[in-house]
């Protein structure tokens, strides 16, 4: 057997072992695969190829089922791996990275009614299984939307980035590292729904930081107690060039 039939057959059977692990925990759970699809946003055609053996799980697809099912999937060579993230993400530790997993407030504006704001929850961990900090939304009101995906952490910029890749369709947040305040302040850049399903790119900023106590999250109008404290946040980064929006 040559080197390249030894990999494809160590592959075929990690993916195996990794649609075993996945049917027994629907058995577990009593979870139907469609609602595995939906729960980890992939398609339910996505998910019986890898079942099926005819497409390989990516590390995008792992995540997500991971999350979904709280499990652990992995090759046993990925979880012999040393605790660093792909150089793709910054080539970082996990003790160098520690100090930015937590859960974040998360305020921007609203698409529609730019005197509204929505604030919700982030959370970042790291995950063993791809060997980097990962991140997910919670507590927003368009639940179906809520993202999750990878953290980057290059050295050359000094910046943080938070990025979903849904089958090559990415959203972003690029952020600054903490103030000294313990604000993470940036822009975010992704899609917006408008009429008859058509898709707009539109950015906005965003604002990250670890509050305490009862903190008011979802659709934040211009009568609620929250809404100036939030909104100064939000014109501060622009306002100090954390980020720009540059017209011609």
């Amino acid at each position: 057997m040559t080197s390249a039939e030894g990999d494809a057959a160590s592959s075929h059977i990690a993916n195996q072992d990794i649609a075993r692990q996945v049917r027994e925990a629907l058995a577990r759970k009593r979870m139907s695969r469609q609602a595995l699809a939906d729960h980890a946003r992939i398609s339910l055609s996505t998910l019986e190829k890898a079942l099926a053996g005819s497409r390989a799980f990516t590390l995008p697809t792992l995540v997500r089922l991971e999350q979904a099912l709280d499990i652990v999937l992995r090759p046993q060579a990925t979880a012999a791996r040393p605790a660093t993230a792909p150089i793709d993400l910054g080539d970082y530790s996990r003790s160098t990275a520690e100090w930015l997993a937590g859960d974040y407030l998360t305020l921007r504006a609203s698409f529609e009614r730019p005197d509204t704001l929505y604030a919700y929850m982030t959370s970042i961990r790291w995950d063993d299984a791809p060997g980097c900090l990962v991140f997910r939304e919670s507590a927003r009101l368009d639940a179906e939307f809520a993202q999750q995906g990878l953290v980057s952490l290059p050295h050359q910029s000094g910046h943080i980035y938070l990025v979903t890749n849904d089958h090559g369709q990415f959203r972003l947040v690029v952020l600054s590292r903490p103030t000294s305040g313990g604000e993470m302040k940036g822009l975010l850049t992704t899609l917006q729904s408008g009429r008859g399903g058509h898709l707009t790119p539109v950015a906005t900023p965003i604002v990250l930081f670890r509050a305490e106590g009862q903190v008011e999250l979802g659709r934040i109008e211009p009568s609620s107690a929250s809404y100036e404290p939030y909104r100064r946040r939000l014109t501060r980064s622009l306002e100090e060039e954390f980020c720009r929006i540059v017209l011609p």
